[in-house]
């Protein structure tokens, strides 16, 4: 067989990242039309619900694309990677969907409109101090709530939300926005309806008309029942991951 040359090689690359790009936006529709259905049958407005488009290891391409389908909310998992992709993509606002270590803190704060994944009360006043310093007014907080007990997942206890929700009460640049809870993965989604109820019934008991940051893509029907108003989709809108960047 022969070689391919590396020109052929980058031809064959191009191609198919024009390929990937090219679905995002009809992958949009679909997930919005998912969405809009879902909310139809739980008998409530669509426009409570806040589509996350997970864009992580994607390329910004690809969540251009999705700015030119009129998506605006945008999910990363690493700080480094929203740290050159916001710029580069010029628009949108932008969540940390993944754990924030202590000492990533100050590029989060300078990087993203919302953290998703706030777990404790040392990272509060650590984020409040930061805002102090760089001038930041205002930051928008998620707790994440670990439900599920897996080692390779992290979040709070239960027993500690209402002592967060306090520090975020009383931090002068801080807002509670609401909970966020990433549970086990199940073939079926109807397994991770346990998840999502006790979530809700965690915000009903100690922040009623809190947002509800729960749902990706193969569960986002039974998170809307359930009571979502943050449902984070990435496999749906995107595709798969692409490996060389998830490992950069």
């Amino acid at each position: 067989m022969q070689a391919l040359e590396c020109s052929d090689v980058s031809t064959i690359i191009g191609e198919s990242l024009k390929m990937s790009v090219s679905t995002v936006k009809d992958n949009l529709d679909s997930v919005r039309s998912r969405i809009a259905q879902a909310a139809s049958i739980a008998g409530r407005s669509v426009d409570e619900i806040t589509l996350v488009a997970v864009s992580k290891t994607h390329s910004t391409d690809a969540v251009r694309e999705a700015v030119a389908a009129g998506q605006m909310v945008f999910g990363e998992n690493k700080v480094q990677e929203g740290e050159w992709k916001r710029p580069e993509v010029g628009a949108g606002e932008w969540h940390l969907i993944g754990h924030l270590q202590s000492n990533k803190a100050r590029k989060a704060v300078k990087i993203f409109d919302v953290i998703e994944t706030v777990d404790s009360v040392d990272l509060v006043r650590r984020l409040d101090r930061i805002c102090e310093e760089e001038g930041r007014d205002s930051l928008r907080l998620f707790v994440q709530v670990d439900l599920g007990g897996e080692e390779s997942k992290t979040g709070a206890d239960v027993s500690e939300i209402p002592g967060i929700i306090a520090a975020m009460s009383g931090s002068k640049h801080l807002r509670f926005e609401g909970l966020m809870t990433i549970p086990p993965f199940f073939e079926d989604p109807e397994e991770t309806r346990p998840f999502f109820a006790r979530l809700r019934s965690l915000r009903d008991e100690l922040a009623p008309g809190a947002a509800l940051s729960m749902g990706m893509s193969h569960d986002l029907e039974v998170a809307i029942e359930e009571g979502a108003t943050h449902v984070r989709i990435g496999t749906a809108i995107f595709g798969s991951r692409t490996k060389s960047l998830e490992e950069s």
